[in-house]
């Protein structure tokens, strides 16, 4: 690589390197700051997001190519880095209590979350399987390390256990298909794959390859078979770094699934019958589980891996709509799924955790503001007009019935019943329950920006929802 070309990769990737020199800058100023000081490392955090954010906009111009052909910088990955930066700066605001209560608001906890956060860039641009699978164990490495924070808690212990074994299953399943990818075609650059396969693209060999890497990408997003993981990883974490795996990571999954589907050798593999399955499933399977739950983080679990189905479905839809409908949802989700996380982070106060789900009830007489959030979201996760969530829901299934997958659609539009029963089923306990002690939320400046900007989100998206998909389509093109 001449000097030229090295200056320009290391321009098409400053947001990641702002991010990752931040998160080094931000483990030394740690180590200077006084009891009391913490709320500077939040400052600090948010700072570096939004610079980093900035020089993402700066490169928007144009198309750039990196390091030889493993990393790219175009509108898909600007779309879901803005997402990123999204959640990322939320979750900082949503962590400025919460880690004073808990005890965890040391310097690693932001540059942990950072660094995560460098990993989800990398994985939207990168083009190569080998560059995906750096950003993704980058990602899943500082999460694994963030679920175990609570060290004093044996739940939150077991879940980094857990989560650390499953996930390296996963990974090797993940290398295993690269290794055969490689082994059949010669490269593991994406727009190479399909031109070096000289013989059938159909070939056996090729389709266990195919399905290998899927198999270890939908461990990320927690769909079916791949997650068992999802309920006592979400429970067991620290809720703000549940809220930022309930929609970050799974956000950068869907990127490198995206980028890999719209790969000719996959879609000549003929995989999406399996896409179409796993989408099902994993709807199914979340919506139905999600009916008989107590706990208000494990219910938000198995309703992440029911998103995930839908999402899916727009995965099986292909093609720019479907695509385009996928990137919308993720926007989407992130700021209803945010919202209602950090509406359970404000009820931790003292002894109060707020996970129990008949611990809202009758919050509504007391609290009719934050109820009326917590409506907002949760009819929005419903998917009921006129919502963000509805319109999430809406695009995908218009991108079935236009690719011909009307059976689809049904199935899709069936499970979101099931699934509309659970949210109304908190509603229920909101507002029609007699309450059964004193609230005192924890309702600082931070979280109640967070609260204020997630619900005009929700609102917004859902009065405009056609100048959003106008983005991601135009994003969903690349370019």
């Amino acid at each position: 690589m001449t000097a030229a070309a090295l200056f320009q990769s290391i321009l098409a990737s400053l947001p990641e390197v702002v991010v990752i020199a931040g998160a080094c800058f931000l483990l030394i100023l740690g180590q200077f700051l006084r009891k009391g000081q913490q709320h500077l490392l939040v400052t600090a955090s948010v700072a570096i997001v939004l610079i980093a954010a900035f020089a993402t906009l700066m490169l928007a111009g144009e198309v750039r190519p990196a390091y030889s052909g493993m990393f790219i910088a175009d509108r898909f990955a600007i779309f879901f880095k803005v997402v990123f930066y999204l959640i990322a700066v939320l979750t900082f605001l949503l962590s400025r209590k919460y880690a004073e209560i808990e005890g965890i608001g040391s310097s690693e906890y932001y540059v942990l979350l950072l660094l995560a956060l460098s990993g989800m860039m990398i994985m939207a641009s990168a083009i190569d399987l080998l560059s995906i699978y750096v950003g993704l164990e980058l990602m899943v490495l500082c999460t694994y390390v963030l679920t175990g924070f609570l060290r004093q808690q044996q739940r939150s212990n077991e879940a980094a256990l857990k989560f650390v074994i499953l996930g390296g299953v996963s990974t090797a399943i993940f290398l295993y298909g690269v290794s055969l990818i490689y082994g059949l075609t010669g490269t593991t650059q994406l727009d190479r794959m399909a031109t070096a396969v000289t013989g059938n693209p159909l070939d056996p060999g090729l389709l266990l390859a195919v399905v290998f890497i899927v198999a270890g990408l939908v461990f990320k997003v927690g769909a079916v078979p791949f997650h068992m993981w999802v309920p006592d990883v979400y429970e067991g974490a620290p809720t703000t770094i549940t809220a930022f795996m309930s929609v970050g990571p799974k956000a950068a999954g869907f990127a490198v699934i995206l980028r890999v589907f719209l790969n000719p050798l996959v879609a000549a593999s003929n995989v999406w019958i399996i896409v179409a399955v796993i989408a099902a499933v994993t709807m199914a399977l979340g919506s139905f589980v999600a009916l008989v739950q107590d706990n208000f983080k494990r219910l938000l679990a198995y309703s992440s891996i029911a998103h995930a189905g839908f999402a899916m479905f727009g995965v099986a839809a292909g093609g720019a709509d479907g695509v385009a409908s996928v990137m919308l949802y993720l926007l989407i989700y992130a700021f209803m799924n945010l919202g209602i996380f950090g509406a359970i982070i404000m009820m931790r106060n003292g002894n109060f955790s707020g996970e129990v789900i008949e611990d809202y009830a009758g919050f509504a007489k007391s609290h009719r503001g934050l109820a009326l959030l917590m409506l907002l979201y949760l009819f929005s996760l419903a998917g009921i007009p006129p919502t963000a969530g509805f319109f999430a829901k809406f695009y995908v299934l218009v991108a079935l019935v236009e690719r011909g997958f009307i059976v689809l659609a049904v199935i899709a539009v069936l499970l979101s019943a099931v699934a509309a029963y659970f949210y109304i089923r908190i509603v229920m306990v909101i507002y029609m329950r007699e309450p059964e002690g004193a609230f005192d939320p924890a309702l600082t400046p931070a979280v109640g920006a967070t609260l204020a900007f997630t619900a005009a989100g929700t609102v917004g998206i859902g009065l405009f929802p056609a100048l959003f998909l106008r983005l991601a389509q135009h994003a969903a093109v690349g370019g």
